[in-house]
């Protein structure tokens, strides 16, 4: 009588989805985060101590926003995708009425751009999340329509994402913007869409940001950061500075970097904005090459995996889930480390797990979460 049992057992074991989970997918994060960790200790342990404070201050938030994020990465893949689809657009919702509420009186503004709440010691910005549920938004509309987004419908897309964008650039926030263009369009275009339709929408957003650079719709600042990276040598004590000091830094380690919790630039608080943006310069300096590498190698293996999901996906949602994750992803590191490097302009994005901020874990897991959990049910 319990040979059956058994049997029935073992059968509801080895059809549960954990069996198909990639562990890549998860520890890849896990070791980034880890690192980030240490990186973010050396950029802010100084500067902490000499204000009086505990030079571990930093650490611990971004300690508890990491088990916080693996929380919510094991929710995402405890429930199927499908049903993710279904709660989206609710979700949608709910991040553009946030969106709205941070743009009122309780929103915080820092540095001039107003992208956050601050709730006693934490610390929400929509924007972050808005990249998770717009791929969700997407890739349930462009996957219903794939093989057939005519213009109207390639038109309802960008009506999607033009939503989150447009409250998201009255902060303003050019950073989240860029990676929510980026997105949109690799969805489309997995999705389908005519190429016709891509080169007129490549076309048309670098017609309106050269607009929006020559009629100030930007702010000033954000010109300056923008046009910095191609006149370093211009104006290296103003819009400038920031780029040059990351450049030294990194230059400073070399071959071998200048030993962990070492560096000149790191530990004279020279870089600003070290443990948010500038997050890859503590590597640069401190770990060099050598140990820099090893950490872009890990983003390039999980890139890899991300692809590996996307072909391997049951069905077209979970194609176009891990098409804007893996999009999501590249862009930010391209960019940040681009920027740290000074071949790139500055725009204010996060190296994903690196850079000290507890929405961008979040959603970084959130989306890593969802990429696993399409994998784990594509024999469903």
């Amino acid at each position: 009588m319990t040979a059956p049992v058994l049997s029935d057992r073992r059968a509801r074991i080895e059809a549960s989805p954990l069996r198909h989970v990639d562990p890549l997918l998860v520890v890849c994060p896990v070791l980034l985060s880890g690192v980030g960790l240490v990186l973010i200790a050396s950029a802010t342990r100084r500067r902490l101590t000499d204000a009086g404070l505990d030079p571990l201050t930093y650490v611990q938030r971004q300690g508890f926003a990491v088990v916080l994020g693996l929380a919510v990465m094991a929710a995402v893949m405890a429930v199927d995708y499908r049903r993710l689809r279904e709660a989206a657009f609710a979700g949608y919702l709910a991040v553009v009425a946030l969106l709205a509420a941070v743009l009122s009186p309780l929103g915080v503004s820092v540095k001039g751009a107003q992208a956050r709440f601050d709730l006693g010691p934490l610390q929400l910005q929509p924007g972050e999340f808005a990249k998770f549920v717009l791929i969700l938004v997407l890739a349930g509309y462009c996957g219903r329509y794939r093989g057939d987004l005519d213009g109207r419908r390639v038109a309802v897309t960008l009506g999607l994402a033009a939503v989150p964008m447009l409250l998201i650039q009255a902060q303003p926030d050019l950073g989240t913007n860029l990676i929510l263009g980026v997105v949109t369009l690799a969805v489309l275009a997995a999705a389908g869409a005519r190429a016709r339709h891509l080169v007129v929408l490549t076309l048309a957003g670098a017609t309106l940001a050269v607009a929006a650079v020559q009629l100030g719709v930007l702010e000033e600042y954000q010109v300056e950061r923008l046009t910095s990276f191609a006149q370093a040598g211009r104006d290296p004590q103003a819009s400038g500075y920031n780029q040059r000091q990351s450049q030294i830094a990194i230059g400073n380690g070399g071959l071998r970097g200048q030993g962990l919790f070492s560096g000149t630039q790191t530990g004279s608080a020279y870089v600003p904005e070290q443990h948010t943006d500038f997050i890859f310069t503590v590597a640069g300096e401190e770990l060099g090459f050598l140990g820099s590498a090893p950490i872009l190698a890990l983003f390039a293996l999980l890139a890899w995996r991300v692809w590996r999901a996307a072909l391997l996906a049951d069905d077209t949602f979970g194609t176009l889930c891990c098409v804007g994750v893996l999009a999501m992803l590249t862009f930010q590191v391209f960019q940040n480390v681009g920027m740290a490097m000074g071949i790139m302009p500055i725009t204010g994005i996060p190296l994903p797990w690196l850079s000290y901020g507890g929405s961008s874990v979040l959603t970084s897991f959130a989306c890593i979460g969802l990429v696993a959990n399409v994998h784990m049910r594509r024999f469903a």
